[in-house]
This record gives structure tokens, sequence and C-alpha cells, in this order.
């Protein structure tokens, strides 16, 4: 009776060739650098929509524009990226209106385009590094494909000085080539998952920034 192959998953992968263990390796760190990505991006959102919550609390429960202003200039408390958007324009509003030949319409169109200029740089400080993310979801696959293809080839390869191919001398072949795209589907489905899930809850923030930008531009409007 033959001995049977050893197909266990440790034995497959350190038997593989070279340049399969490399592709192997380089998804590891994919995979692990997107679950740092996973958790730091996370962590940020839930900050940000958190703080968000906290500053639409207290600025439409009727706090004085000029106070709740001083206190985010201060710096000793985070507000998040709504409060720092009132700040931006509230205080291009100020500037503005200190000018003494500047009319309704220049101060009005002064604060949006300040608002706007805001929301923008906020949005662009939550979407830091997100791509990385998009990146790893797609590229984890052709990876790991690139190393089956390679696995596979190495497999046929060897077989072309036996007389006669059994399944017990292609298996182990094919099976270590196989790893490679499970590793690299392992990648991409968490980075898939979570870069929408990210993506949803950035629109949803950038949806908050730009109403409130409205609704406080129309408040400064009527102060103008």
């Amino acid at each position: 009776m033959k001995p049977t192959a050893d197909l266990s998953f440790i034995h497959l992968i350190t038997g593989a060739s070279v340049p399969v263990q490399a592709v192997m390796l380089l998804l590891v760190l994919l995979s692990l650098w997107s679950w740092w990505l996973i958790f730091y991006k996370g962590g940020v959102l839930k900050r940000a929509a958190k703080r968000n919550a906290g500053f639409d609390d207290s600025f439409w429960q009727g706090s004085d524009l000029n106070q709740l202003y001083a206190r985010i200039a201060e710096g000793r408390e985070k507000f998040g990226p709504q409060a720092d958007v009132f700040a931006a324009g509230f205080r291009e509003f100020i500037k503005q209106k200190r000018q003494a030949t500047a009319s309704k319409e220049a101060v009005v169109d002064g604060t949006r385009r300040a608002l706007k200029a805001a929301t923008q740089r906020e949005m662009d400080g939550l979407e830091h590094q997100l791509p990385g993310l998009a990146t790893v979801a797609s590229v984890s696959p052709y990876i790991g494909l690139l190393g089956t293809v390679w696995g596979i080839m190495n497999s046929f390869r060897g077989l072309a000085s036996v007389g006669q191919a059994t399944l017990a001398q292609v298996a182990p072949g094919i099976a270590e080539a196989l790893i490679a795209t499970a590793i690299g589907l392992f990648a991409a489905i968490p980075a898939v998952v979570a870069y929408n899930r990210f993506q949803a809850q950035l629109d949803r923030i950038n949806t908050q920034l730009e109403t409130f930008a409205e609704e406080f531009l129309n408040i400064l409007q009527r102060q103008a």
C-alpha cells in the first residue's frame, strides 16, 4: 500500500515552490494591512458620527454662535467635522462683515465658498487611506490567481518526466496552488465588505455636512 501524500494545510504551504510562497506571504501582509485599515477607519468614522451628533445637539439647542465658535477655536474640545465646517463658515462670515465695503451678497457668497471648501476638506480627511482598502479588495484575488497558475504550471512540468500520471501525483501540487487563491479571497472579501460599509457611512456624513452647511448659511444670511 502506497503512503498517501500529506495534504495538511501547513505542509502544503511549507512544501510549495518559492514563488508561490512569496505570493502567499504578500497576500498575508495585504490581509493584515487591510484589517488594520478596517479597525482604524471604523474607529475614525464612528468617532466622527458621534461628535457630529453631539455638535448638532449643541448647535440646534440655541447656543450663542459667538460662544460656540470661541469654544471650537480654543481647541480644547473635540467637536468633529461638522464643528470644523461651522467654524470655517463663521470665521469667513465675521471676516466679510468686518469689511465696510462688503455687500450682503458678497458676505453670503464668501461664506458659502468657505463652507463648501471646509466640507470638502473634512471629507478628504475622512476618506484618507480608504483607497488602500479598495486596492486590497481588487488586486488580492488576482495575486492569488497568479500563485495558483504558477503552482499548477509547476505541477504539470513535474509530470512531464513521469510516464504515467496519477491523481496522487497531481493532487499535492494543485492543492498547494489553490491555497494561494483561497488566501487571496480571504484577504479580498473582508476588504470589499468593509469598503462598501465605510463608503455608505461617508455618504451619510457628507449629506449631513452639506445639509448643515445650507441650513447654517440660511441663518447667517438673515444676520447679514
